[in-house]
């Protein structure tokens, strides 16, 4: 894996730094997210025109995107993540 420094201004930076945390992760995964879809999306080829992706290849990286999404969340199995019992079961709610 290789590194990259990258600058950015004071506000730009907390405001990343509280949507990671919102996100329960760190800011260089949102940076390597953003710059695999960044790959992924633009893939020249010798005529420098784009080659799009066929329906399989699309559903693989949205699979791929999905399953990467749901492990870098912890799974989904946070507690926090979970409705309350006692809305579970609220009768009146339904109605």
């Amino acid at each position: 894996m290789r590194n990259i420094t990258v600058a950015v201004d004071e506000e730009t930076h907390r405001l990343a730094r509280i949507r990671a945390a919102e996100l329960d992760t760190s800011v260089s995964a949102l940076v390597r997210g953003y710059l695999r879809g960044l790959a992924r999306d633009h893939q020249p080829t010798t005529g420098g025109e784009t080659v799009s992706e066929s329906a399989t290849e699309r559903r693989q990286r949205l699979l791929s995107e999905a399953t990467e999404d749901i492990t870098g969340n912890g799974g989904g199995l946070r507690v926090a993540a979970n409705a309350p019992r006692e809305s579970l079961h609220d009768r009146s709610a339904l109605r």
